[in-house]
């Protein structure tokens, strides 16, 4: 497989791809909303910095199975080839935030993506919680006078 820089792919899928949805603005001078659905997003946005497809080094967090994910791309130069590695993240929140912060920012990975990493595993975590019945899912109040 030929070497492809990270940018060319990027320029080559940012505006046509199978993950891509466009919302329109709700004036003009807000315009249109692109967002991605792919996987190693954490984000949901339609962008370079966190895009999964262009990204040699990419991470993700998802649910699977009742439990979080903790999910990176790596890039191996010798076949250039990519691997998802999958890490199990299931241990109580305080243990599993130190795990991210460590395999993200202190393996100078993907340092600028450990915030939006840590508030993904907060919305997955809650979810979770939600499911399982553990914590009760809050009503959504309509109107002014209820309740």
């Amino acid at each position: 497989m030929v070497a492809v820089s990270n940018q060319l792919i990027w320029e080559c899928v940012k505006n046509n791809n199978s993950f891509l949805k466009k919302v329109n603005g709700r004036t003009k001078r807000s315009g249109t909303m692109r967002f991605s659905v792919e996987k190693n997003n954490l984000r949901s946005l339609s962008s370079y910095k966190q895009s999964g497809i262009a990204s040699t080094q990419a991470v993700g967090v998802a649910s699977k199975d009742d439990a979080a994910v903790l999910y990176t791309k790596t890039a191996s130069k010798a076949a250039s080839t990519t691997a998802i590695a999958e890490t199990p993240i299931n241990k109580p929140f305080k243990k599993v935030v130190a795990t991210i912060e460590k395999s993200i920012a202190d393996n100078f990975y993907r340092p600028d993506l450990k915030n939006d990493a840590l508030a993904k595993y907060s919305a997955v975590y809650q979810a979770n919680r939600r499911a399982k019945g553990v914590k009760k899912v809050v009503p959504v109040k309509k109107g002014r006078g209820s309740a």
